[in-house]
């Protein structure tokens, strides 16, 4: 991995607050992601299953991990297993975790070697009453695709149809959505890595460069800071293009006269983060430009201020509609009678801002967490509202990433990186 090894205190500590929520006599069981094929015997690079790292550390593919509390073997209560490694695998794929390398990652003094797996969870489930299966109940998610973790589920409930089942996944995303400080540091040092690609893009960008530029731009300074690259798939989006929400071709020539949206962030050690600037291809912004960006900016100010323990996120959306009203009402974009007459469903503000403000993030862009429950301290969101004016080819997005505090204003994981408009306009002209 290109990242610094993480402690195996977290690991450590993840597993405790995981294994205090389940049942007794149950055990979990948690699969590394498939290495996903293109065609021929090209495949996708490998991107590890956030929840067994967030349990284990372990970066690396066919792998699983067993938690089992109760189990009477007290070795078997925390075990990993591994795909052996080799001379062979050495040399044509390098370096993979020995038993040593993976009790230094993880904290598990229990390694096994992968075809050890079937004959010892047979031992374990002749124990349990019944397993936890880690499904995947993230609301945003695609499933058409089959996964290493849905081939196991169909398996082991056709080997042992009599014992009970349970989900991981509301224990995950009560634990994984509250940070702990290592996890803090690591998304601070993705959010670092970040800012230098931004302030890289100040001095490059002039009129007639071209998206995918700024794009290669972006993707040079996170890899040599030791990231992978972008967290998601970026989106540089100039002029027009900026008022599609999930713009992602990039191909584009920025123009004078123009602004870019640039809605980028890079990983660090699997940990997301998750930026939205706008800038004005020729250094300046115009009158108009400006003033959008500016209501934007007071939205997003105000509302990041709102993220603290005991909000709502239904009440929380709510409040930032209203916030935004007032600054498109300011700008011509609505009026007051149009927001006499709008509907609950459909409220005025929709037409220019048409997306949520904030959401979780962590080991994942659009992290896991309880939506329905009162945020608490030491949850991570983003704070991105927008303006969007097709017929002005002007769309603007702030966007920042808040540590929830106990007392106070959320901290701001990004407040390092440039967002007042003369303070860019300054940078780019320097």
């Amino acid at each position: 991995m290109k990242y610094h090894r993480i402690p195996s205190e977290l690991f450590i500590k993840n597993r405790k607050k995981f294994i205090s929520d389940i049942e007794n006599g149950y055990l979990a069981v948690f699969n590394a992601n498939d290495i996903y094929p293109i065609s021929a015997d090209a495949t996708m690079p490998f991107q590890q299953h956030r929840d067994i790292f967030y349990l284990s550390g372990v970066d690396q593919e066919e792998s699983i991990l067993v938690l089992f509390p109760q189990a009477s073997n007290p070795a078997h209560r925390e075990m990993l297993f591994l795909r052996e490694t080799n001379a062979h695998i050495a040399i044509w794929e390098g370096e993979k975790l020995t038993k040593l390398t993976a009790f230094e990652t993880s904290g598990i003094k229990t390694v096994y070697w992968l075809q050890q797996f079937d004959t010892i969870f047979k031992q374990l489930m002749s124990e349990a009453k019944g397993i936890y299966f880690n499904t995947n109940e993230h609301l945003r998610a695609n499933t058409e695709v089959e996964t290493r973790e849905d081939r196991f589920i169909k398996k082991i409930k056709a080997e042992y149809p009599a014992h009970s089942v349970h989900k991981s996944a509301p224990i995950l995303h009560k634990i994984r959505s509250v940070k702990e400080n290592i996890e803090i540091d690591l998304m601070q040092k993705a959010c670092n890595i970040t800012e230098a690609g931004f302030r890289r893009l100040l001095s490059f960008i002039k009129p007639g460069v071209w998206e995918y530029e700024i794009e290669a731009e972006l993707s040079h300074e996170f890899v040599r800071n030791r990231s992978k690259g972008f967290a998601y798939t970026p989106i540089i989006a100039s002029g027009k293009n900026a008022c599609v929400l999930h713009y992602i071709e990039n191909n584009q020539q920025c123009m004078s006269g123009d602004v870019i949206l640039l809605d980028v962030g890079a990983e660090y050690a699997n940990y997301s983060s998750d930026l939205t600037r706008c800038v004005p291809v020729n250094g300046k912004f115009t009158q108009r430009q400006k003033a959008v960006y500016n209501a934007v900016l007071h939205v997003k100010n105000e509302a990041q201020k709102l993220l603290v323990p005991g909000t709502v996120m239904t009440e929380y959306h709510k409040q930032v509609g209203i916030l935004m009203e007032e600054q498109l009402v300011d700008l011509g974009l609505i009026s007051l009678e149009d927001i006499k007459n709008q509907s609950a469903d459909s409220p005025a503000y929709k037409k220019y801002f048409m997306h949520g403000t904030s959401h979780f993030i962590g080991l994942d862009t659009h992290d896991v967490g309880l939506w329905h429950e009162p945020i608490k301290a030491g949850m991570v969101f983003t704070c991105e509202p927008g303006i969007y004016i097709p017929e002005e080819a002007i769309g603007i997005r702030l966007e920042d990433d808040l540590v929830v505090q106990e007392i106070g204003a959320p901290f701001n994981l990004m407040a390092n990186i440039p967002i007042e408009a003369e303070e860019i306009e300054e940078l780019m002209n320097a």
